[in-house]
C-alpha cells in the first residue's frame, strides 16, 4: 500500500489548537515536530543527550510542524480535500511515500565488514568471502541491536584483539557482537546483560548462528547500574574483560561497581561515550580507582581500556 505524507507547518503558538481541529476530524498518530517538543523529551529523559546531533536541534529552531499520513487511494485523497476544506488558508505539503519493507530494506546497507586485523563481520543473508584469512563472525543484528558499523563497537572490537580473555561480561550486549567475538576468538564462556527484553534472544541467536554452544554464553534482561541484578547475573565471578559499550550516563555510576568485576590482570573496556563527555567518563574511572591504559577517538566518538589502578602502563 502507499501512503501520502502530510506535513503541515504551524508556530508553536497555534500548534495546540491544529493539533485540537485535525484529531475532531478524525486524524491520528500525528507527529510533531517541533524544538520545544524535542527538548521536553531530551529534559525527562537525559541519557538521550549522547544521542543528539547538534545539527538536528538547529534545523528544529524556528520550526513547527505536524506530520500525519492517509492512503494513497481515491478515498484518502477525497479525507485529505475534506480536511482542506475544514481547514481554509492551512498548508499542507503532500508527498507520495510507498509502503516498503522496512525490516528487510535496511539490509542493503549492511555489507561483509572488516574490523581491525582480525575479524570479519557477514551478515547473515550474505555469503561468506572465501580466503579471507579472518575469523568470520556471522550477524543476524535485527536492525536495531547493532552491526559492528557505529565507531563506539568497532573500537571496543578493535580493542578485543589486544586482551585475550577465558571470560567475558558484556553489560550492555544488544546484538551480542562484543561477547560473540570474543568466544569466537578463544574465551570459554561470556555472561551479558540488556534493558532490552528481546536482546537475549537476539544475543543467543547469533551465538546459534555461529556454532557456539548454549552453555558458552548466558544472557539475561535486567538493569546493569543495580547491584543486586550484578550479582545475580555474574553470581560473584570475576572477568578478565568486562565490556560497557553504551552511554556517558550509564557508564559513569557504572564504574563505581566494575573494579570489584575484574579478575587479576582484567581490563574495562568502555565505549558509547559522545564527544564533549570523554573527560567526565575519565574523572569517573580515576574516582573508581581504573586508570586508563588506551584511549581511541573515531566519528566524535570515544573508547577507553582502563585497569585497577595497581596496574602498570599507564597512559
Amino acid at each position: 500500500m502507499n501512503w501520502l505524507e502530510i506535513t503541515v507547518p504551524t508556530t508553536p503558538q497555534a500548534l495546540d489548537g491544529l493539533i485540537e481541529n485535525l484529531e475532531d476530524l478524525g486524524i491520528e498518530g500525528l507527529v510533531v515536530n517541533d524544538e520545544s517538543a524535542v527538548r521536553a523529551f531530551l529534559d525527562n529523559n537525559p541519557t538521550a543527550w549522547d544521542y543528539v546531533d547538534d545539527d538536528v536541534l538547529s534545523s528544529l529552531q524556528g520550526a513547527t510542524s505536524l506530520q500525519f499520513y492517509v492512503e494513497d487511494s481515491a478515498e484518502g485523497r477525497t479525507r485529505l480535500s475534506l480536511i482542506r476544506e475544514a481547514l481554509p488558508g492551512q498548508n499542507f505539503l503532500v508527498k507520495e511515500v510507498h509502503d516498503e519493507d522496512w525490516l528487510n530494506n535496511w539490509k542493503k546497507y549492511f555489507k561483509p565488514l572488516e574490523i581491525g586485523s582480525r575479524l570479519l563481520i557477514v551478515p547473515e543473508w550474505e555469503p561468506v568471502p572465501e580466503n579471507s584469512g579472518r575469523t568470520i563472525l556471522r550477524l543476524e543484528p535485527k536492525n536495531a541491536f547493532g552491526n559492528g558499523s557505529h565507531a563506539s563497537t568497532r573500537m571496543c572490537l578493535e580493542a578485543l584483539e589486544s586482551h585475550p580473555a577465558k571470560n567475558v561480561l558484556d553489560l550492555g550486549c544488544g546484538s551480542g557482537i562484543l561477547a560473540i567475538t570474543a568466544l569466537l576468538f578463544g574465551a570459554e564462556h561470556a555472561v551479558c546483560c540488556d534493558m532490552a527484553d528481546d536482546a537475549a534472544t537476539v544475543c543467543l541467536e547469533n551465538a546459534a548462528l555461529n556454532g557456539l554452544s548454549p552453555d558458552r554464553l548466558s544472557v539475561r534482561a535486567g538493569d546493569a547500574l543495580s547491584p543486586d541484578f550484578l550479582i545475580a547475573l555474574t553470581g560473584g565471578s570475576r572477568f578478565d574483560i568486562v565490556f560497557a559499550n553504551i552511554i556517558a550516563d550509564v557508564i559513569i555510576p557504572l564504574s563505581a561497581l566494575v573494579p570489584r568485576l575484574l579478575a587479576p590482570g582484567g581490563v574495562f573496556i568502555c565505549s558509547g561515550i559522545i564527544d564533549g563527555r570523554h573527560d567526565d567518563v575519565r574523572k569517573a574511572l580515576a574516582d573508581a580507582g581504573l586508570v586508563v591504559t588506551a584511549a581511541k577517538t573515531a566519528d566524535d566518538w570515544h573508547m577507553f581500556v582502563s585497569v585497577p589502578v595497581v596496574s602498570e602502563h599507564v597512559l
